[in-house]
């Protein structure tokens, strides 16, 4: 039924393998859409997930299919908990991303585990899943689908971007809503933290203490990828194929290559919102609260920068991906054309009945 007020569990799972965002949200129809966050919470992954996540792009198909249908599990006893722990009883829907598994869409090819059909069946809710397949199946990148929650609930910014495990952002242009990835962000700095046994560089200190190299700095700019043109995304497996081979041929301290790294995304990223005339750039995601990394952006650019309370920075994704939900529902375009390169802009995911 369509209804102008929806309630939904939001739960989003990203590259940077921080944990599963969830969010209870209120979603209501007035002339334009509005949300409230209800409900959120971030759950970390158990070290055996981790470390299974992080080997996605290396491990065979079949077995991919197996730890699927153990994640959709895990998954659901994520969710359940959160229903349990906030006594969340009106629920229209549960819209999940899953978790990417590969994304290789020039190979019409991408995978997000923990979006099976047995979902709905272990939470006994609607559920509305698997964003990503059917935009490249019509052509098109299958990222970044945010945009069209940036469009409807956040259009009193010029851009939108998203600092996470890539930096992706959303603007419009020749009145088409355009959004493409720029470059890697935590899913390279956190690869690199770790090896001092760090989980994340807090307020990017250690990165605030190392030395530029310029040579390294000079290569990750020339990389191709920054010379094409929208729409594009990227994935885990250019990273693992061309980011970390590069950075480990110059043998540096961690705190250097964690400096390189970050003066690379300020650069590349102001490169992108520096096209407009002066405006207003609304920055969510984990990376905001580097703060050594935003200062580097706000020196490179020449736009307002603005960062919203903490629960949007935060879960500004598992909202939008509530949305998409609800869009789905109520078969109305989630996912534009503009942004994917698709053939035509379409209502995408998977609806599941308990």
């Amino acid at each position: 039924m369509i209804k102008d007020e929806y309630n939904v569990i939001g739960v989003m799972s990203g590259t940077s393998l921080d944990g599963i965002d969830l969010v209870y949200a209120k979603f209501c129809l007035n002339e334009t859409w509005s949300f409230e966050i209800v409900h959120a919470e971030t759950v970390e992954y158990p070290s055996n997930w981790y470390e299974a996540l992080k080997e996605l792009v290396n491990t065979p198909i079949e077995e991919l299919k197996a730890i699927d249908t153990n994640y959709t599990e895990y998954i659901a006893k994520v969710i359940k908990n959160f229903i349990i722990k906030y006594q969340i009883k009106n629920i229209d829907a549960i819209c999940s991303h899953g978790h990417t598994a590969l994304h290789q869409p020039e190979n019409k090819l991408t995978f997000q585990i923990g979006n099976r059909p047995f979902l709905a069946e272990l939470l006994k809710e609607t559920v509305v899943c698997d964003f990503r397949v059917q935009d490249v199946e019509l052509g098109g990148q299958g990222a970044p689908l945010v945009p069209i929650g940036d469009e409807l609930l956040f259009s009193e910014f010029d851009f939108c971007l998203n600092l996470g495990g890539f930096a992706n952002v959303s603007t419009n242009f020749n009145r088409n809503r355009i959004a493409y990835d720029i470059c890697p962000v935590n899913i390279v700095l956190n690869h690199y933290i770790r090896k001092l046994g760090l989980n994340y560089d807090d307020e990017g200190k250690i990165a605030s203490e190392g030395m530029i190299s310029v040579k390294l700095l000079n290569q990750l700019n020339a990389l191709e990828f920054y010379k094409e043109t929208y729409p594009k995304s990227l994935g885990l497996e250019w990273v693992n194929n061309t980011v970390f081979p590069l950075i480990d041929t110059f043998k540096l301290e961690i705190q250097d290559v964690l400096k390189t790294f970050v003066e690379h995304i300020a650069i590349q990223i102001a490169s992108e919102i520096n096209k407009k005339h002066t405006g207003s750039v609304l920055i969510t995601g984990g990376g905001v609260y580097n703060i050594y990394l935003m200062d580097r952006i706000e020196a490179h650019s020449i736009q307002k920068i603005i960062v919203p309370k903490n629960e949007v920075v935060e879960f500004k994704e598992a909202v939008i991906f509530g949305f998409l939900g609800v869009q789905k529902l109520r078969n109305e375009v989630n996912c534009l054309s503009s942004v994917t390169g698709a053939i035509k802009d379409h209502s995408s995911g998977k609806i599941f009945l308990p």
